[in-house]
């Protein structure tokens, strides 16, 4: 069986992979940013036990493999009765690990404003919170694109941890998985059009965050 009759076959079932693979990838994306953006001011806040929770949130999640976590958050929780359907259990474990890596990249965008605006923000009585909502934060979204566009590829590629529980309907991974078991002989046919598949919005996304940083970088 070639790719043409693997398509014909299948077809259908890559295109709800695709919708179900950018959906999860959009909504654990957006949510990983809101919390990525709280855990940031947490980390330079001046209070000392909000830096703490928030550097310690970072150090956890960024250092837990995702199959691990995913392991954690599917089949450790229900210890606790806490059962999540299978597809909640993915996108938590997606937004946990993607909004820790989304605060190291704020951070870097945090770190790149000069400590002058700081400064100055201070001398005419901005509190710390005006001061993150007027200065700190807006310069540090423009200063990320590329970073949080990076993130955004990688958070589509994790959302591949959603072959290792039963979906319905199925990622882009998890469909190779059943495409090779409802067929044998197939080789690494389904593999290869995933991977395109992935390859391919990879390179859009690229494309657009380049020009979204383009448009609003800030010019030093």
């Amino acid at each position: 069986m070639g790719i043409a009759e693997i398509l014909q076959k299948y077809g259908q079932n890559y295109a709800m992979a695709i919708f179900e693979t950018l959906s999860m990838t959009l909504l654990c994306f957006v949510i990983a940013m809101g919390i990525s953006i709280v855990v940031t001011v947490m980390r330079v806040s001046p209070i000392k036990p909000l830096r703490l929770v928030g550097d310690l949130y970072v150090q956890i999640f960024r250092n837990i493999p995702g199959v691990a976590l995913l392991v954690l958050v599917a089949y450790a929780l229900p210890n606790i009765r806490i059962v999540l359907p299978w597809k909640t259990c993915v996108e938590v474990t997606v937004v946990l690990l993607a909004s820790a890596f989304g605060s190291e990249n704020f951070m870097t965008g945090i770190n790149a404003i000069g400590v002058g605006q700081i400064e100055a923000a201070r001398s005419i009585g901005l509190t710390f919170t005006k001061t993150m909502q007027k200065i700190v934060i807006p310069q540090a979204l423009r200063s990320a694109v590329l970073p949080m566009t990076n993130l955004l590829i990688a958070t589509m590629l994790t959302t591949a941890l959603g072959s290792q529980v039963p979906l319905n309907p199925q990622e882009l991974t998890g469909l190779v998985s059943y495409i090779t078991t409802d067929s044998t002989g197939l080789g690494i046919l389904p593999f290869m059009i995933s991977a395109v598949c992935y390859a391919g919005f990879s390179f859009l996304l690229g494309l657009l965050g380049n020009h979204i940083d383009k448009k609003v970088r800030v010019l030093r």
